[in-house]
């Protein structure tokens, strides 16, 4: 029991370092933006984290006997919406929006893992879930609009890159659901790679179906710069922060995981706010702390032990 207790709260520990890493995504895209796209960068991150794939998912090729069709299901989920389209919406939410209002969206992604589990999985929410999801709804749009009307201070730019966010947000609030039912029957290491590798061929596909200006973007990679940061993008905030989360998400509930993860929007406040010099006024501010004290009650509901996450069929996936 003590072990089980022990080996909890490392995972704990473990996912909020690598959602701290995430982080730092938030500095090297607004440089990388002035170079390519939102899906240029994504695309050409998930290229050099093929490197990493192939060979992974070529020794341990057996695990892959494991998954049956509502695994495979929750891996798309994984691989096109939290690995490509959710970080195509969170980089081009840097584009439209304020870089710090994009990273305190992040904070509504909780809601919606409890929520998909509660659906997916078959959770039962206690009732004062459901007021506690209106304040958080109430405090996005804070963080979205501040104290202003829609129509009265807040440009389309901003309410585009607010939307693009709070996607993103979704997208890898679900996306935890999802690696929760697989990192029983998966390795960290190949879940990893199976979400770089399944994510690669769509996103060729979005970045060849934008008509890109290829000699840009061979312009973009012959400079030091860019090579370095992108590298570096690759790597830590990508690769490294991904095998950390998903050693970590064995054995730690998917709600407690959403938790944990809220050290990524914080990590990248702290960044913006001291490197790009980024500040959001107080109704935002007061956005920011509905949100963050309705994630902390969420966190100390008692789960009901009724509740259990199937893994042996795809039946619970058929609805999509």
């Amino acid at each position: 029991m003590l072990q089980s207790k022990k080996e909890s709260n490392r995972g704990i520990w473990l996912i909020a370092l690598g959602a701290a890493l995430w982080g730092l995504d938030g500095v090297l895209i607004v440089a990388l933006l002035q170079h390519v796209t939102s899906s240029q960068i994504v695309w050409l991150e998930h290229l050099l984290l093929s490197l990493f794939a192939v060979p992974v998912l070529l020794l341990k090729r057996h695990e892959l006997k494991r998954l049956n069709p509502g695994d495979w299901l929750a891996l798309l989920f994984i691989a096109w919406g939290g690995s490509a389209l959710a970080s195509i919406l969170f980089t081009a939410g840097f584009t439209y929006g304020n870089p710090n209002v994009v990273l305190l969206l992040q904070k509504v992604q909780p809601i919606f893992a409890i929520l998909l589990a509660s659906w997916l999985l078959k959770e039962r929410m206690r009732k004062d879930f459901y007021a506690l999801f209106v304040a958080a709804l109430i405090g996005a749009y804070l963080l979205t609009f501040g104290l202003h009307m829609p129509t009265s201070g807040v440009s389309s730019s901003e309410l585009i890159g607010s939307l693009c966010a709070i996607g993103a947000a979704a997208l890898w609030g679900g996306s935890t659901v999802m690696g929760k039912r697989l990192v029983g029957k998966l390795s960290f290491t190949t879940l990893t790679a199976l979400r770089f590798a399944i994510a690669l061929p769509l996103l060729t596909i979005i970045v060849f179906a934008q008509h890109p200006n290829w000699a840009n973007i061979g312009q973009a990679l012959s400079l030091a710069p860019v090579w370095a940061n992108l590298l570096f993008q690759t790597l830590v905030p990508s690769l490294i922060s991904l095998l950390l989360y998903y050693r970590g998400l064995n054995g730690v509930r998917a709600s407690y995981a959403t938790i944990a993860e809220l050290a990524f929007p914080a990590t990248g406040l702290l960044l913006n706010w001291f490197i790009l010099h980024q500040t959001i006024d107080l109704g935002q501010w007061i956005g920011f702390a509905i949100v963050w004290l309705a994630v902390l009650q969420l966190s100390r509901m008692p789960n009901d032990p009724k509740s259990t996450v199937k893994t042996s069929d795809g039946a619970n996936f058929a609805s999509l």
